[in-house]
């Protein structure tokens, strides 16, 4: 194979063949198969805590009966895990599976999971428990190979300096919530039917696991050609003509820069998941439990409420990117999107703040909707300001031999917020006095609305700095400083050439 042309990813390559709606087609297999691997996974998380807690009963009960300071707790180590896994997923992937083989055998783990959460107590009794661990074994196994991955790939359908990516990561982002959406709605409707069995929903979360393999085993090669197939560590050194045995050039300036950029807005990232990710957990707790879901004689499912950020995120996803474009030369920079989305997320639990208040001292009186309805728009806001925002600045900042592991890295502060959100989520308690949980709950969202305040200022008087140090990342305007970096990695590439002939 010849080594690559300088200034591209994979693309050089690669053929994937003909554009679609001015993106290459295998951008819509790649939205196709998160499309369904993010139904399993919201699918499953949709039902997760309920399951726990949900009594065994006497008729073959679905439930593990757990308190549900143990089940929140659990929920955030589970959650947890899942991101920080593409870590070491992600460093395999660059150096010895590569992309491709990555997602196959991540994704048949993933379907293995979903199976063994869903086999009914009946078969295995009293290793009801142990089945469950070892669903989510392969859950966690699975997604770390997955998940840093598929995203990788996105970014490798573009050439350095593409300006479709952005808008690329936005369209496969609605893949991913159109997939989260579907999944509440879908499993939600499974249980229910199916008398409060939620083995049947974790049935109907593997099929989506399933679903989303083999869309990539028909079309991948077809679509995505050699993309995802090398092991991009190997990859890099073809690039620079480099033997497998001659060892990786040290990170230049500009590239250890970089780096610095994506580790800071990930702690940012870690705070802003902690308060987001209460949906699954606190929030799904508080919409079960007090909150009026009559619509005449008719109950919402506790469950169909997971369903409202991914609906808001295909109703304002296009408004948002719209309005990004409107701004033109006054668009905010990623810092100050990040901080606009701490923001968002503070409001959304003032809204949150306001439902606990309406109940009543007797709990009879419950909170309205509404609130929750508020909470889960301006939160979604915030994700649509960060979350793939963040994915595309990892493509941009990451030196290729570096790219899955970078992206897995980024996940590990997703880990962190995750795990945070469920710690933050079991402070409610497991008293059977109500009212001391709401005291309990009204504590935990005006912290966290106090704490995303604070965050998003100091990023925003952060911004100016992070940028300087992107060295022309975002934008083709560099600064002085910025062109003397840009000059000086070229020549550390020039001198590392001169050298090897």
């Amino acid at each position: 194979m010849q080594p690559l042309a300088q200034g591209g990813r994979l693309h050089e390559i690669s053929n994937i063949g003909k554009d679609l709606l001015g993106h290459p087609q295998g951008l819509f297999l790649l939205f196709s198969t998160e499309l369904w691997e993010r139904f399993s996974y919201y699918a499953m998380r949709a039902i997760l805590v309920l399951y726990l807690v949900d009594k065994v009963r006497g008729d073959g009960g679905y439930g593990l009966g757990w308190p549900q300071d143990d089940a929140l707790r659990l929920y955030a180590t589970f959650t947890g895990l899942f991101y920080l896994t593409p870590l070491f997923g992600g460093w395999l992937a660059d150096n010895i599976l590569g992309q491709r083989k990555a997602i196959y055998l991540g994704g048949a783990l993933m379907a293995v999971g979903q199976f063994t959460l869903g086999m009914p107590h009946s078969w295995l009794p009293g290793n009801e428990t142990i089945l469950f661990y070892a669903g989510l074994t392969g859950l966690v196994l699975g997604n770390g190979l997955f998940k840093p991955n598929i995203s990788t790939m996105v970014g490798d359908l573009y050439k350095d300096g593409d300006h479709r990516r952005d808008s690329a990561f936005t369209i496969f982002y609605m893949g991913i919530n159109l997939g989260a959406f579907l999944s509440a709605i879908v499993v939600g409707s499974v249980v229910r039917y199916f008398d409060g069995n939620y083995q049947m929903g974790f049935v109907c979360a593997g099929v989506g696991m399933l679903i989303s393999l083999l869309l990539q085993y028909l079309f991948a090669n077809k679509l995505l050609g050699n993309i995802g197939t090398i092991p991009s560590a190997k990859l890099d050194k073809l690039k620079l003509g480099m033997k497998d045995d001659e060892k990786k050039a040290p990170l230049t300036p500009v590239e250890r820069d970089r780096i610095k950029v994506i580790l800071i807005m990930g702690v940012f990232t870690a705070i802003f998941w902690a308060g987001f990710e209460q949906a699954g957990g606190l929030f799904n707790l508080f919409a079960h439990n007090f909150t009026d879901r009559m619509i005449g004689d008719w109950e919402v499912p506790t469950e169909w409420f997971q369903s409202l950020n991914s609906l808001f995120i295909f109703i304002f996803a296009p408004i948002v990117a719209s309005v990004w474009i409107r701004c033109g030369a006054r668009e905010p920079n990623s810092p100050v999107k990040f901080a606009m989305a701490l923001g968002f997320l503070a409001i959304g639990f003032l809204f949150m703040i306001a439902a606990v208040l309406q109940v009543d001292e007797t709990t009879s009186a419950k909170a309205s909707m509404l609130w929750l309805v508020a909470a889960y728009f301006f939160h979604t806001l915030g994700e649509l300001s960060l979350s793939p925002i963040g994915l595309s600045m990892v493509t941009k900042l990451a030196p290729l031999r570096l790219i899955s592991l970078m992206m897995g890295s980024w996940f590990v502060f997703t880990f962190i917020g995750n795990y945070t959100a469920g710690m933050i989520g079991s402070l409610i308690g497991n008293s059977e006095d109500q009212n001391l949980q709401l005291n309990n709950v009204l504590a935990i969202f005006a912290g966290i609305a106090f704490t995303s305040v604070i965050a998003g200022v100091l990023l925003y008087f952060m911004a100016d700095k992070l940028v300087d140090w992107m060295h022309g990342a975002e934008t083709k305007l560099h600064t002085s400083r910025e062109e003397e970096a840009l000059e000086q990695e070229m020549a550390v590439t020039a001198t590392h050439e001169a050298i090897k002939r």
